[in-house]
């Protein structure tokens, strides 16, 4: 298992403002945790443009796959930090659950990888209420963590790479870069145990050979990189050459392009996805690949998205760029011949992924397109052509049916050729090193021996100038090598300068990007403070009007009451007058009525009077004597005759009541007799059983007692035989008449209790009233008393 740390970007997005680094050049430098191992790679003190050479950490595990699988289950992600010393500025999780699926025998055929650029965020990004970072300028590290069998060779694991090239959000690279590798010892435990490799050295630092120096780097601002430019033809491949050691590296990769080809780059956005035609929602990818921009991977959007009706989408990670060299040429001609087909993928969890359509997006429209001039990052000359567009996709399978729009923009940038200097990569150590030699030649001694006439030609003076010469050679070399020196200094002041200005450069463009944040938060205070304002005066405005209305209403209302108070007096006047002349009406009235009603009171007198003396009159006469009693006695009789009508009716009531008590009655006495009758045979029964039990205890007793007698006679008997073994025969007839007689008058008095308990038995029978004589149980008790009574008189006869 290893974990490749590739490359960096946008790291001084990591530094918060208010965070004060060290007066001293600052180091960084990435930490993960692999297998219980604590693995750094080498600092380095630039957070703009990191520069820092790929390392690679393996560790040797011995296990099986399908505990390797629970292990990576449980530990599903590797967290890698951006440390300076021992503060962490920002980190990542790398998921590894993607290395062995379940069900997956890709293991034993080759390497599996897990490998990307994944964003890092600061630490407690939440606590610290930090603005959300656009994607384009989001930090990033570069990682690939590989699972390998033992036996698979280094080549499969490169093939696997070229084939599995990972989509990268923006204008990517793909770079050769040797990558140094850590050799780490594994976690002790009975599942998992490391292997230890041939040469154990878990600190030390080995160069790779070429077939393993495949890596992915990004470019920061997608400028040509020297060597980063590949050949547009698909058959020439970079091919890395084995570097002997970690500073020679650099020089041995070379990319042979033609020296009339320019240096172009080429950006697609998928921007959205719109006009769904299908019924149901879609949960969709976007794929595509076009080998001719220097890679056959597929590019492809992700996250999924779902798509609906009367909906537009836009997608997430749909920018992609790529530099390439190629001749001007070659290029509309392969723009013209090849468009490129984007698939539409639909994502289901619970089945195969679906392709549902191809758009085709005819990449020769840009060539026509406006050509705009811009600057370099060399202060060079370049050309960019931008189009924008919608295609549909058309179903891949059956009729050419539309599913959905797309909006895409492509942009081609020229940047002009390509140098030389950019592609091929000299060895700027072999010159440097030529120039720092120093020659060590000393001159020679003079030979004593040797006599020069001529003054210039004696040994001394040969001596002399040599060394003169040699002064002033090194002289020069010292010139030299100061002048170096101080080239050196200057240009690391140059660097040293850049550097800062970069960093000046980097915080100017954060501080510009919160404080256009802060512009537009103050614009839309500023427009929320305008629509206020306007809504202050309309409101002030509709109060004046309200107020105004209010007053005109006031009085009005004012004057309809004046004119209903004086209405409402003159009614009043009016009608106090008609009451008054009611009231000497009435007054006319009430004495007329008075006067009327004496004249009748004196009328109902006499009439009074008269009608006395009528009854007295008729009272006197026997006719309305006899027609009196006549009536009393017809009242009479009709309420004799009601009395007898209610008193038929309630013996015919009293008669019907009667006859159901009477039934009542018999059902209740047949309930009782049966009831009766039940509980006589049950008392029947249990004095059965009691006798039963009576006789069985007589018995027992009985036979217990004869027992006792039987035992006491016996042992009466032995002690006779004993005693009296010489008397005669008549002595033993008259013992054994003494031994018959106790037993016949043990046998009487048992008859004797026996017919005295039968005798109380039959009398408590008869006192219950329950039994009579012709019952079963008495008539047994009749007979057996007769028995023992015919017993008795036998054993008395």
């Amino acid at each position: 298992m290893s974990v490749t740390i590739a490359f960096a970007t946008q790291l001084e997005q990591l530094i918060p403002c208010t965070m004060k680094l060290p007066e001293r050049q600052p180091e960084f430098f990435f930490y993960y945790s692999l297998l219980g191992n604590d693995v750094t790679n080498e600092p380095f003190n630039d957070l703009i443009n990191p520069n820092f050479e790929p390392e690679r950490a393996s560790v040797r595990i011995r296990s099986s796959i399908e505990i390797l699988r629970v292990y990576l289950a449980l530990q599903s992600k590797l967290q890698i930090h951006l440390c300076c010393g021992d503060q962490s500025l920002g980190s990542t999780e790398v998921p590894l659950t993607g290395l062995l699926k379940k069900g997956s025998t890709e293991i034993n055929q080759r390497p599996v990888t897990v490998e990307g650029a994944f964003i890092l965020d600061p630490p407690n990004r939440a606590k610290q209420k930090l603005a959300p970072i656009p994607v384009e300028l989001a930090p990033t590290v570069g990682v690939s963590v590989a699972l390998q069998r033992e036996g698979i060779d280094a080549q499969s694991l490169i093939e696997l790479k070229t084939q599995n090239e990972h989509e990268l959000q923006h204008s990517k690279k793909r770079v050769l870069t040797p990558i140094k590798e850590k050799t780490l010892t594994g976690p002790k435990s009975p599942s998992m145990s490391p292997v230890p490799p041939q040469n154990p050295s878990p600190s030390t630092k080995d160069d790779v050979t070429g077939s393993e120096v495949e890596s992915l780097q990004y470019d920061k601002d997608t400028k040509p990189n020297p060597k980063a430019i590949s050949s547009s033809a698909p058959a020439s491949a970079v091919q890395p050459v084995p570097a002997s050691h970690a500073s020679e590296t650099a020089s041995g990769q070379k990319i042979a392009v033609p020296a009339t080809s320019h240096h172009f780059c080429f950006s697609i956005d998928l921007r959205s996805i719109h006009d769904l035609e299908v019924g149901f929602p879609i949960n969709c990818i976007l794929r595509y690949s076009y080998p001719f921009f220097g890679s056959a991977a597929p590019i492809m959007t992700n996250p999924p998205v779902e798509v609906r009706k009367n909906m537009e989408v836009f997608l997430p990670q749909s920018y992609c760029a790529f530099d390439f060299a190629t001749l001007p040429h070659q290029l509309q001609d392969t723009f013209l011949r090849i468009p490129l087909l984007v698939e539409l993928w639909h994502k289901d969890k619970m089945s195969k992924d679906l392709l549902l359509g191809i758009a085709r997006i005819q990449l020769s429209n840009v060539l026509s397109s406006e050509k705009t001039r811009f600057l370099g990052s060399g202060g060079e000359q370049c050309w960019r052509q931008t189009y924008s567009a919608c295609v549909p996709f058309i179903t891949a399978q059956g009729s050419n049916n539309r599913i959905m729009d797309l909006s895409y923009t492509v942009t081609l940038e020229d940047y002009g050729l390509v140098k030389m200097r950019e592609i091929l990569v000299s060895d700027s150590s072999q010159g440097l090193a030529a120039v720092q030699q120093k020659p060590s030649s000393v001159p020679p001694a003079p030979c004593p021996s040797e006599v020069q006439t001529e003054p210039r030609e004696t040994l001394e003076y040969k001596a002399a100038l040599e060394l003169e010469m040699w002064k002033e050679m090194q002289e020069d070399i010292f010139e030299n090598q100061l002048k170096q020196k101080e080239l050196a200094h200057m240009q690391a002041l140059a660097e040293e300068w850049k550097k800062r200005d970069r960093e000046r450069e980097s915080l100017v463009k954060k501080k510009v990007a919160e404080y256009t944040v802060l512009e537009g938060k103050l614009q839309k205070t500023l427009i929320d403070l305008e629509k206020r304002e306007q809504q202050l005066v309309l409101a002030e405005s509709e109060v004046q009007r309200e107020r105004k209305e209010l007053k005109l209403e006031r009085e009005r209302n004012l004057q309809e009451r004046q004119d209903s108070i004086r209405r409402a007096r003159e009614d009043c006047v009016h009608q106090v007058e008609l009451e008054r002349l009611k009231m000497r009406q009435l007054d006319e009235d009430k004495l007329r009525l008075q006067q009327q009603l004496t004249d009748a009171e004196n009328k109902y007198k006499i009439l009074e009077k008269e009608f006395v003396q009528f009854k007295d009159q008729q009272s006197n006469k026997p006719e309305i004597r006899l027609q009196s009693e006549i009536n009393l006695l017809t009242l009479e009789k009709v309420e004799l005759e009601r009395k007898l009508e209610s008193a038929t009716k309630s013996k015919l009531h009293y008669k019907q009541q009667w006859g159901r008590a009477l039934k009542e009655l018999a059902r209740l006495k047949q309930r009782e007799q049966e009831s009766q009758m039940a509980r006589l045979k049950k008392q029947q029964e249990e004095l059965e059983q009691m006798r039963l039990r009576y006789l069985a205890a007589e018995e027992k007793d009985t036979v217990k007692t004869e027992r006792q007698e039987l035992l006491d006679i016996r042992n009466e008997l032995n002690r006779l035989r004993q005693q009296e073994q010489k008397q005669d025969q008549d002595s033993r007839e008259t013992a054994s008449g003494k031994m018959d007689s106790p037993r016949g008058n043990t046998l009487e008095g048992g008859l004797d209790d026996y017919l005295t308990r039968l005798l109380e038995e039959r009398d408590t029978l008869m006192r219950t009233g329950v039994y009579s004589h012709e019952d079963r149980i008495v008539s047994d008790l009749d007979r057996q008393i007769r028995e023992v009574l015919a017993k008795n008189s036998a054993s008395n006869e």
